[in-house]
């Protein structure tokens, strides 16, 4: 019989060392966020997006995302290791040094910034450099300690994706690019408020002032129900402004409605796990409305 194939010490260390380092960048959020890059760079041309803004774009962008994902991994590394939802992150777990994790971001967010100032052009780079910053320093290191509206203030730093797709390929700035901006960051709180409720406890343990914890659970339902009609009405604004057609218009009043039902629920009908329910119900929301975007474009507006 022979022996199954099996990796020796060193190629183990560098698979797992491998894994470790991509899961810092939170692969998965990135990809959320890519999407809303892409659909960013198509709205902003009537035809195909050309491919050198569209590749290298996408690349910077991702790297520097992945970068300040990085960063709030190492900054948040210990209140990581104290809470359910993250004790077996990288550095918790020992799996990355702080010093090689520090490397490691810096190091990818300067690439990134590199490829998007030569290869795409400076606006873009500087503006996903001050998300970066935004993001990684301002809420990770001080909003998210300081304030019950962390989530509201810092929520402008993970908005600002459509927008760098559109500067990608136009170089400028748009007030429809700034539309996209304003959906994501009325989506962002009730979105995260969803998943603060079910983790209150933890955040309350490693005195984090999320909203559930400082001002309780009911009044954060309000707060949820309230930031998705006015998501309802910020994803009308493309509508309004002749941006977007009935596609998009029929899409985003459909997702609206269940998000807002998704709410009124959570706050007159809770029952346990439905907050987390309302959190991936948000998800493919923001998802599924970007495509929408993308359908209507290519499909009515062209």
């Amino acid at each position: 019989m022979t022996k199954p194939l099996t990796l020796s010490q060193p190629q183990q260390k560098i698979t797992l060392s491998w894994r470790a380092y991509f899961e810092m960048t939170k692969p998965k959020v990135v990809a959320l966020m890519l999407l809303t890059v892409l659909v960013g760079m198509c709205l902003a041309v009537p035809g195909v997006v050309p491919v050198q803004p569209l590749v290298a774009g996408m690349a910077g962008i991702a790297m520097m995302a992945g970068a300040a994902a990085a960063f709030n991994h190492l900054i948040d590394r210990k209140i990581d290791g104290l809470m359910a939802r993250t004790y077996n992150r990288p550095l918790p777990k020992g799996k990355v040094s702080t010093t090689k994790a520090a490397v490691f971001a810096v190091m990818l967010g300067l690439i990134g910034f590199v490829v998007l100032y030569a290869l795409v052009n400076p606006l873009t780079a500087w503006l996903t450099f001050a998300s970066l910053i935004g993001y990684a320093l301002v809420y990770t290191a001080y909003l998210k300690r300081a304030t019950s509206q962390n989530i509201v203030i810092g929520g402008l730093a993970g908005a600002m994706p459509p927008l760098l797709g559109w500067t990608a390929v136009t170089n400028e700035l748009h007030g429809y690019a700034l539309l996209l901006v304003i959906i994501i960051f009325t989506w962002t709180p009730p979105h995260f408020w969803a998943l603060a409720i079910h983790r209150r406890k933890e955040y309350a343990k490693v005195d984090i002032p999320m909203l559930p914890v400082t001002h309780g659970v009911e009044f954060t339902k309000t707060c949820i129900l309230l930031y998705t009609i006015l998501l309802a009405i910020a994803c009308l604004l493309p509508v309004l402004v002749g941006m977007c057609g009935p596609v998009y218009l029929v899409g985003s009043t459909i997702l609206s409605c269940g998000f807002i039902y998704k709410a009124w629920q959570l706050k007159y009908h809770d029952y346990p796990g439905l907050a987390m329910k309302v959190f991936t119900f948000s998800i493919y929301h923001l998802m599924v409305l970007f495509i929408v975007l993308l359908v209507d474009h290519y499909f009515w507006v062209a």
